[in-house]
């Protein structure tokens, strides 16, 4: 016989808008929301615009480090890297030190569309926290990043 787990009463009858998961869902919706009234109109995701900041500040990147730099498994990196290269915003090629490896660089296109987004993007993520006071707006920032450290491993930070 299995013995049935009895949840708290007070974790069944609480308000679901006090569970972590929950806010951080609804957090997330909310920015998704925000930055796409502020970059909409170029049909860019903030997923989408964070691979493209991340491979300008490496210039010349394999996919696994920026899967790493971006927090996204490879495989959903690969569906964004495709739909980036086939708006012309960054261009694969294979490393000349290793041919199992496919370098992604961006292209002048993918440059002018960071220009053209990156004050947007900047609103966007300040509209997202703007209801905090500068010190909470830290902390807050600190908080996320406690919570993600203590569940990622060192490999993958």
């Amino acid at each position: 016989m299995i013995a049935e787990n009895k949840p708290r009463t007070e974790w069944r009858e609480g308000s679901l808008k006090a569970r972590p998961g929950v806010l951080i869902r609804r957090l997330h919706q909310i920015h998704t929301a925000l930055f796409s009234s502020e970059c909409g109109e170029e049909n860019i995701t903030p997923m989408m615009y964070s691979v493209l900041s991340a491979t300008r500040q490496f210039e010349s990147v394999d996919q696994t480090t920026l899967a790493n730099a971006v927090a996204i498994d490879k495989t959903n990196m690969t569906d964004i890297l495709d739909r980036l290269r086939k708006r012309g915003l960054i261009r694969r090629r294979i490393s000349r030190a290793d041919r199992r490896v496919r370098l992604t660089t961006l292209t002048e296109d993918g440059h002018k569309m960071l220009n053209l987004l990156d004050a947007k993007a900047e609103r966007a993520h300040a509209r997202t926290i703007e209801s905090l006071s500068e010190t909470d707006r830290a902390r807050f920032i600190e908080m996320m990043t406690q919570i993600i450290n203590a569940n990622t491993p060192e490999i993958d930070r």
